[in-house]
């Protein structure tokens, strides 16, 4: 089945992001943000890789938008992570290679050899610190910024390569407890807030549970490379680990199981969460991520109870309406087009129970970002000149388009553009 509109739409965000120099006001956002995937020229670019690779689009879009961010140097190195600098130009730059590797190869092989330059020396840094029995910074271990991103670029372009193995080795050693003042703490545990700052509310630190930032990608990156055969000593332990803890701290939210964004040291010294609001159940934090961490784990492992359960939270999250209400945009990290596209590449994997509920639960929430009698011009332009989405990747139109992508033609993408997500 597909869906025109949303379909539609997608057409009318690529065509008013067609070309870098003509794009609509607010559309000069992204070269305030040059080199950030995130919000910048590089994440709109992906937009036209992957409609060009499936020949819905022109390639000249996406080589005019990468163009126009190359104009100036990359930072690289110590200042970059996987969506900020050489890193964020390296993903857009290997998807198009995929396709073009005449075109994009010897830019890729660059921006390799100084990717793995930076996991080396993260790798180091990171292996002192365990060594030392210290606590991990969030920007050490997450998928945005830290070395999951590195290892979600890595396994999809050279999945059995040193780089990847070494970041599964940190991964597997980041699931061990560290003991701290006399109390144990999950090796993920940070003394800062959810922002990677000190923070008076979180006295103690946190752990984090999220994809974009906790112990969620962690998981997804593990179970990835399990199933496509790269595993390392100690691999599905650390899965199983972390398993565990998410099963320890899984809330009921009405009808749906859920996951807290993070655990505090009052909530691990008493073992009882603080009561909470329903939460958007996005990507980025929420119910939906982990739970497509969860079964990207169970079918890692083999464990058909295991991944059932994750796919029925996903079912419930996406069909419980208070949890519905907390989400309040349209976009790819925490919006309705990101998680019908998790919705999606969940199906794609599904038990046949469930399969069918997962498919069944899309087409509300396409019709909530696109509802009927929607102008999808005018809906594109205001997401493009709305100052909290803009026309980018993570938040924006470039990535609300490509997240209705799939579930709207109901064709897998052509191209690793969410990989970087780890979904997939």
């Amino acid at each position: 089945m597909t869906y025109p509109l949303a379909a539609t739409v997608v057409d009318v965000v690529a065509d008013l992001l067609a070309d870098p120099a003509t794009a609509p006001a607010g559309s000069d956002a992204p070269f305030s943000y040059r080199q950030h995937l995130a919000y910048g020229p590089t994440g709109i670019a992906l937009l036209h890789i992957e409609r060009a690779a499936a020949e819905a689009g022109s390639w000249q879009r996406a080589h005019d938008w990468l163009a126009a961010a190359t104009r100036q140097p990359f930072t690289s190195g110590p200042d970059s992570h996987p969506f900020y600098g050489a890193p964020a130009l390296a993903h857009a730059v290997a998807c198009a290679a995929e396709h073009l590797p005449g075109a994009y190869q010897r830019a890729r092989e660059l921006l390799d050899r100084q990717m793995s330059a930076d996991v080396r020396r993260r790798l180091t840094a990171a292996n002192r610190r365990i060594d030392a029995g210290h606590l991990p910074e969030l920007a050490e271990f997450d998928t945005i910024r830290g070395l999951v991103g590195y290892g979600a670029y890595f396994l999809r372009h050279d999945p059995t390569g040193a780089d990847v193995r070494a970041i599964l080795d940190y991964c597997a050693r980041l699931a061990e407890p560290i003991t701290r003042d006399g109390e144990v703490l999950p090796g993920w545990w940070t003394q800062t807030g959810p922002s990677g700052r000190p923070d008076k509310r979180f006295p103690g630190g946190h752990a984090n549970s999220g994809m974009a930032h906790g112990i969620g990608g962690v998981l997804a990156l593990l179970a990835l490379a399990a199933r496509r055969g790269t595993t390392v000593s100690g691999h599905r332990d650390a899965i199983r680990t972390i398993l565990a803890w998410l099963d320890r701290w899984q809330e009921e939210t009405g009808s749906s199981p859920a996951w807290p964004y993070w655990v505090t040291r009052d909530e691990l010294r008493t073992g009882r969460l603080v009561p909470s609001v329903p939460q958007r159940p996005s990507w980025c934090y929420g119910t939906v991520g982990i739970a497509r961490a969860r079964q990207l784990a169970a079918l890692a492992l083999g464990d058909t109870d295991g991944q059932v359960e994750a796919e029925a939270a996903i079912v419930a999250a996406l069909t419980d309406s208070a949890q519905l209400k907390a989400t309040t945009d349209n976009g790819l990290c925490h919006g309705f087009a990101g998680l019908a596209h998790v919705a999606a590449r969940t199906a794609a994997d599904a038990h046949p129970s469930t399969a069918g509920q997962l498919r069944a639960a899309i087409p509300p929430l396409l019709s909530t970002v696109c509802p009927p009698g929607t102008i999808p011009e005018d809906m594109a332009r205001a997401v493009i000149q709305d100052e909290k989405a803009g026309p980018g990747f993570l938040n924006g139109a470039a990535g609300m388009a490509l997240a209705l992508l799939t579930p709207a033609t109901t064709t897998p993408p052509m191209s690793a553009w969410d990989s970087c997500l780890l979904i997939a």
